[in-house]
This record gives C-alpha cells, sequence and structure tokens, in this order.
C-alpha cells in the first residue's frame, strides 16, 4: 500500500521467512439490495452496539459514554465519562485520550434477570491509567445504571506519546467486548499500546483476547500455555477490535489492525499465539525507535507493503510456526480494520453466514483509504476467505461498528456520530 520505494532489507530475514498468504479473490456471490434508516444521530465519535431482545440498543460514544435506545427511538443518556454533559451520573475516573475512551458494550446473556450490561473503558483509578472492563446494572425504566463492578483492572493503557506513526498516548487499544454465544463467557480484545514485549508476554494483559466469566474470572477452557495469566485466551495480538462467531458453529474470529500492512481476520484457537511479536533485536531486526519495531522498516517512510510484511509480519510465522493463520489479510493492506459480525437468515441471500467487516479507512503514501464494508466468504477450516464489497446505500464514512440486530438487519456506527439500519430488500 506505499508508493514504490524500495529499500534494502537484512538478507536474513527476508530468505529466512515464509509469509502465509491466504487466497485473496473475489468474490462473485450476490447479495441483497440494501436500503437504510438513520436511527441515533448528532452523536460524537460513536464507537460500538448491543442490542436486547426486542431492539432496545445501548451505544458508547468513546469520549462522552454510554447510552440508550429504546425501540420507540427515545435515547436515553446513562453513564458519562469525565467532563460529559447531560447524563444522569458520570463517572470521574473514565476518559478520553487518543484512542482509547469508552468502546466496547455488551449485554449479558441472562439481562433478563440480572439486567447486566459491561463497557470498556479507560481509567485514572490506578496510575498512570489502565483499561478497565466495568458491569453496570441497568434500571428497569431504563434511565439509569448502577452496581458498578470493575471486573477486569489491569489491561495496559498507553499514557505516554512514543517516537511512532500514531504514537499518540491511548494508542492500540483494543476495547471490544462480545459473549460467546454457544458458551456464555465474554471475550474482550486488548491492544499492545506500542509496546513491543507486551503481545508475547505471558502476564500482561495487552495484546490478548481474554475469556472470561461475568465476575472477571478466568473461564473453563481456556487452554492457557504454563505461567500465562489464566484469563488469556489467546496472545500476539496487535490491536484487534473485531471479534464475532460464526452461526451454526460458533468458531471465533478476529478483525486486527494491521502495521502499514496486512489487516487480518483470524480464526482463534484456544491458547493460540497470533504471531505478533514487535520487539527488537530478534527475527533479523536490531533496535528499533522506542522499543517497538512494529512498523519498521522506515516506520515514517514509504515501503512496499510485501516488504514491510517481510520485515515485521503480523503473523510471523518463521519464529512461530505454530502461530494461527489468518484466513485473510486485506490484500497486504492496512486500512484501519475496525469491527466484524456475521450475517445470519435467508434474507441475506448468498451472504447468509458470512462475516461483514468495517474500516475505517486509512490511506498511506498514496494507498486506497478504504472506507467500505466488506463481505468474507470464509472457508470452513477458517483459512481462506474471498470478498465482496457492500453497496452502500449511505454515504461513505469512519465504520467503526457493525452488528447485526435482533430484527435480522445490519447496524452501522459511524464515527461521525450516526448509527445506520442497513435492510436487506
Amino acid at each position: 500500500m506505499e508508493r514504490r520505494v524500495r529499500l534494502a532489507l537484512p538478507g536474513v530475514v527476508l530468505a529466512a521467512l515464509a509469509l502465509s498468504v491466504p487466497a485473496q479473490a473475489q468474490s462473485q456471490a450476490a447479495g441483497p439490495d440494501l436500503s437504510s434508516t438513520t436511527v441515533v444521530s448528532g452523536r460524537e465519535l460513536t464507537w460500538d452496539m448491543a442490542f436486547l431482545p426486542d431492539g432496545t440498543m445501548f451505544f458508547t460514544e468513546k469520549c462522552r459514554g454510554l447510552s440508550v435506545r429504546q425501540p420507540s427511538g427515545t435515547v436515553n443518556p446513562l453513564l458519562g465519562m469525565q467532563g460529559s454533559q447531560g447524563y444522569p451520573e458520570a463517572a470521574a475516573d473514565l476518559f478520553c485520550n487518543g484512542q482509547a475512551g469508552m468502546s466496547g458494550v455488551a449485554v449479558d446473556p441472562e439481562f433478563a434477570s440480572n439486567r447486566f450490561i459491561y463497557v470498556y473503558s479507560a481509567s485514572n483509578l490506578t496510575a498512570p491509567g489502565t483499561n478497565r472492563v466495568l458491569r453496570l446494572t441497568v434500571n428497569g425504566g431504563l434511565t439509569r445504571v448502577g452496581d458498578r463492578t470493575d471486573i477486569v483492572t489491569d489491561i495496559p493503557y498507553k499514557a505516554a506519546p512514543s517516537n511512532h506513526p500514531f504514537g499518540d498516548a491511548g494508542a492500540h487499544n483494543g476495547g471490544r467486548l462480545r459473549f460467546g454465544p454457544a458458551d456464555g463467557f465474554l471475550y474482550v480484545t486488548t491492544g499492545d499500546t506500542h509496546n513491543g514485549i507486551v503481545p508475547q508476554s505471558p502476564n500482561m494483559l495487552g495484546g490478548k483476547v481474554l475469556r472470561i466469566d461475568r465476575n472477571g474470572q478466568p473461564a473453563p477452557g481456556n487452554n492457557t500455555a504454563q505461567g500465562f495469566d489464566p484469563r488469556i485466551f489467546t496472545y500476539g495480538h496487535r490491536n484487534p477490535q473485531g471479534i464475532c462467531f460464526r452461526p451454526g458453529n460458533n468458531q471465533v474470529f478476529t478483525a486486527e489492525h494491521g502495521p502499514w500492512h496486512s489487516d487480518e481476520v483470524t480464526m482463534l484457537a484456544a491458547g493460540g499465539n497470533g504471531g505478533w511479536d514487535p520487539r527488537p533485536n530478534i527475527g533479523g531486526r536490531g533496535d528499533c525507535p522506542d522499543g517497538y519495531c512494529g512498523y519498521m522498516p522506515n516506520q515514517m517512510g514509504a515501503v512496499p507493503p510485501r516488504e514491510r510484511a517481510a520485515f515485521m509480519p503480523m503473523t510471523d510465522t518463521r519464529l512461530y510456526p505454530e502461530a494461527m493463520r489468518p484466513a485473510w489479510n486485506n490484500e497486504n493492506m492496512s486500512q484501519g480494520m475496525s469491527s466484524c459480525t456475521f450475517l445470519n437468515g435467508q434474507q441475506w441471500r448468498d451472504w447468509n453466514g458470512r462475516m461483514v467487516i468495517s474500516f475505517l479507512g486509512i490511506g498511506i503514501h498514496g494507498t486506497p483509504v478504504g472506507n467500505r464494508l466488506d463481505v468474507l466468504d470464509i472457508s470452513a477450516d477458517g483459512r481462506s476467505a474471498t470478498r465482496a464489497t457492500v453497496p452502500l446505500p449511505i454515504a461513505a464514512g469512519r465504520f467503526r461498528s457493525v452488528v447485526q440486530g435482533p430484527d435480522g438487519n445490519l447496524y452501522v456506527a459511524v464515527e461521525q456520530g450516526e448509527i445506520y439500519q442497513l435492510r436487506p430488500n
């Protein structure tokens, strides 16, 4: 995705590394025509959505807080953040900085009896800041939340800027929450915070997917390696912000931001390693700025994506031969892959059972920006995929979240402040 500027790369890296590049064919399957309705507007940095069976939708705004939209269309603010206005209560420790803030939201599978919802947010309760998973209880009128319980308190947060692209504080913050439809456990995606040692660390929770119960305890079956924090389901991730489950067999996939190359969709296996290891002085690399090689070589300048992928692979199968292979790598481009959901229902025609992925749209050194939604037809073994691009009935934007609602329609949140319902005709 870079301009064609060639650099001399260490021969040991290029010679030794065998990249696993899955099939990248375009799908010919026809999806339905789509129509759209704006269901939420005038918000700020809308980040995620979660539904009750009747269509009630909880949603987050990264720098404002948590709200709920009732089926009537009425929107009630619930929990504000530091500096927020117009909420019945605000949590002064919850803050927004860079990519960090209030992000993922999930509804407990037993909400009808326990009224629990969960949000992921940066907090300053522990200096210099961490990311936390909060469990909240919603009142019967959907007007307030209470009984806050922080079930995870130690997810890393990047507190200080560093010498990297997008190097501000709060970078690579992860933040998606989803309950597994089959097992009922909460999956939490976390980012590497521009820290080279974090993704492969056995006890630092960044660059991971966690799998926990509603109290924050490790879920059984995580298959965590000896010496690892037992809440870890998979490790060796960069910045996964999408997690979703295939209908029928509930295979779990992540959608993950790439480093100037190779946004990846990967099927997860309990205890698996995603193969991201941006530490200096390994894999044929030397020192790197601020101890993080994630954008090397020539991190601030143009390098053809395949050369950069050879030097600093998203999934390093040379260092980690057993790493989980991606099904799809966005033709080696990085365009801000942000979220995923599977479509389920005959109304989606040939797209029934396929994954929708969203892109924020990032163009680097002349590469395509890529504000779009794609549909992936992923093979049964999760090792390859073909894609189609969704013909949008709405303006292209920074697509932050996609969720299939209980009505079978696709809901799309854009950072500009809208949430759309896309209906198959």
